[in-house]
């Protein structure tokens, strides 16, 4: 078992929450303030990222960093990849979907829940604690890299991929954020929008099948329209 440095640490912390924060403002301004920014310019995204960098970097209390690791801890490293790939896409004018792959979502979401009732002693396996144990978390990261690349090279998840690959390296090479896979891979904050995910899917699969039924109705009515009236017809005759 290796963890990391403080202060190494300390600047992942101001590093990750800044692409957290600046991805998250520039999801939101359009929709929180149209008149303003009813489309982002790239000096709107300059100023805004900038502004979070330069509050980040704030020492000690005055960095809102040190209040967010203070609540939420460290955030994860696929969190952190999440928000870097969704910043870039910012900054490139491409299209970020908020709620995450489908499959990869109930994924987080089930691991989040057992990880946790092992956490409450629920389920006491000692999941956790077996994430700081080398060749456990060898053989894990060497599956979340291969899972990574192969959304990739698929383009089956793409998104998902680079987040996977970005918490893999930082965990491989800087043991970061904690010098635990599974604080790597998961934080309270990834699991709840990963929930929220399998909830607007489940949503939107419902909507689905109603539509599908409403339209079968729909269908099938001039069929028993026609069909009443054929044996109008023959009750008269």
């Amino acid at each position: 078992m290796s963890l990391p440095d403080l202060d190494l640490q300390i600047i992942y912390a101001r590093i990750a929450w800044g692409l957290i924060a600046a991805s998250m403002l520039l999801s939101v301004l359009p929709t929180l303030l149209p008149k303003l920014f009813p489309q982002l310019a790239w000096r709107h995204k300059a100023i805004v990222t900038t502004t979070v960098a330069a509050m980040m970097l704030l020492p000690g209390e005055a960095s809102p960093a040190y209040w967010l690791t203070l609540v939420f801890q460290y955030p994860s490293g696929l969190l952190t990849g999440y928000s870097l790939v969704a910043l870039l896409a910012r900054w490139r004018e491409r299209p970020v979907v908020f709620p995450l792959h489908p499959v990869f979502a109930l994924l987080l979401t089930v691991t989040g829940v057992v990880l946790y009732l092992d956490a409450f002693g629920v389920l006491a396996l000692g999941l956790y604690y077996r994430g700081f144990d080398s060749t456990a978390a060898t053989v894990l990261t060497c599956v979340a890299a291969l899972a990574g690349a192969a959304a990739i090279l698929f383009r089956y998840a793409g998104t998902a991929g680079m987040a996977l690959l970005t918490s893999v390296l930082l965990f491989s090479l800087l043991r970061l954020p904690s010098g635990n896979l599974w604080d790597a891979l998961l934080d309270p904050l990834l699991w709840a929008w990963a929930l929220g995910s399998v909830i607007l899917e489940a949503m939107r699969r419902r909507a689905a099948r109603k539509a599908a039924q409403l339209q079968a109705v729909d269908d099938a009515e001039p069929e028993l329209v026609h069909a009443a009236a054929s044996i109008e017809r023959v009750q008269y005759k």
